[in-house]
């Protein structure tokens, strides 16, 4: 038996991820920020000073791609972008006081957006969703 268009698990995972994406998009176009680059802020809110390696590896992004959206956040002035002394080819990024500063403005909305996504879903079923999309990322991961 033929998969309709709505039963392939993996388009509607597409059509969620385009919904919360065009969202957050939306929300973060007056800070100047892209998503993506809303996902390296948030990592540097939650500790400043990591290493453009560190990204790559919490983001599962290409060396390239990081260094690029780095690149793009300090010309925006929200970050410093440090080579590590005992290591010139390791960089460390490090929040500018605007990085600082745009951080109280953008961490209330991602909150705020969390709230508002989990809304009506219970603890064990976010765990449950955790559970399950982990398992998708293995079985992908094993194609690659």
């Amino acid at each position: 038996m033929r998969l309709s268009f709505q039963d392939y698990i993996s388009i509607k995972i597409h059509q969620t991820d385009l919904s919360l994406t065009s969202f957050v998009k939306s929300k973060l176009e007056p800070f100047n920020l892209a998503p993506e680059q809303n996902l390296i802020m948030m990592l540097l809110w939650e500790k400043d000073g990591i290493t453009q390696n560190q990204l790559v590896e919490s983001l599962e992004k290409d060396k390239t791609n990081i260094a690029r959206m780095a690149s793009s956040l300090e010309k925006k002035g929200f970050i410093q972008r440090i080579h590590c002394p005992n290591d010139r080819r390791s960089v460390r990024l490090y929040l500018t006081q605007a990085g600082k500063e745009l951080g109280e403005k953008v961490i209330p909305i991602a909150e705020e957006f969390n709230e508002i996504v989990c809304k009506g879903i219970t603890e064990e079923e976010i765990l449950e969703l955790e559970r399950l999309l982990g398992k998708i990322n293995e079985n992908v991961q094993r194609l690659i």
